[in-house]
């Protein structure tokens, strides 16, 4: 038997929904019956993380604790959450129910090392508010791993264009030249550290190492499903 996956969701919703299909998928089910029992709230009500982390916004804390014991008291096992940003509020997720809380984080830190074991600097495709908190930061410190943030200025507005739905051409070129930009500065490897990323940008739009942090927790899910 495997355990019940619960996910707290809509951040966006469409990368949500990107991470269920890439779970499904890797799921390498033959019957239906073997596939995971999922429950998902999939809701983009969450206060913006960014504006919480670096402009004194409301704090999505409270409502991440609420779906949290809302989605145990519907029979999820474990926890996972498709947003990288709102884990800078994972000690009160973790502390709203006794259930596992399968870190993104952690995750991809993982999933870049065994990538590229060499690894000395990540190009961090992340958000303000994962820049800001650090939570890239401190993992990969662990092991001697640098940094390198994209142009902010530039980053930010193509991630609300992929939350708005624009997925065009314009978009993806963007996303990948932020992307070249960070391995012309001396990045080992690109981390699609924000679950819109990867709706735009994939491994072989540039000529280096990409690992997809919505990848890495789709496996760990997996791990933790048939743990």
């Amino acid at each position: 038997m495997t355990k019940v996956v619960g996910v707290i969701g809509g951040m966006g919703p469409a990368a949500t929904l990107d991470f269920l299909v890439k779970l499904h998928h890797a799921t390498g089910a033959v019957e239906e019956s073997d596939h995971l029992r999922v429950i998902t709230d999939n809701n983009p009500r969450h206060a913006d993380r960014n504006a919480a982390m670096v402009a004194d916004g409301a704090s999505p804390a409270p409502l991440l604790a609420a779906t949290a014991r809302g989605l145990a008291a519907a029979g999820a096992e474990f926890l996972v959450m498709p947003c990288n940003a709102a884990h800078s509020w994972a000690t009160e997720i973790t502390a709203a129910t006794p259930l596992p809380f399968v870190s993104i984080i952690d995750a991809a830190v993982a999933a870049v090392i065994a990538a590229v074991p060499a690894v000395r600097r990540v190009g961090l495709l992340a958000v303000e508010a994962t820049q800001a908190s650090g939570i890239y930061h401190r993992g990969f410190a662990a092991y001697g791993i640098d940094i390198l943030a994209p142009d902010m200025a530039a980053f930010m507005p193509l991630i609300y264009a992929v939350k708005r739905g624009d997925t065009g051409a314009e978009v993806r070129a963007a996303m990948a030249a932020q992307a070249q930009s960070l391995v012309d500065a001396g990045a080992d490897v690109i981390l699609a550290a924000c679950t819109e990323v990867p709706l735009v940008f994939a491994p072989g739009d540039i000529a280096a190492p990409v690992v997809s942090a919505t990848d890495a927790l789709v496996q760990a899910t997996l791990a933790a499903a048939r743990a």
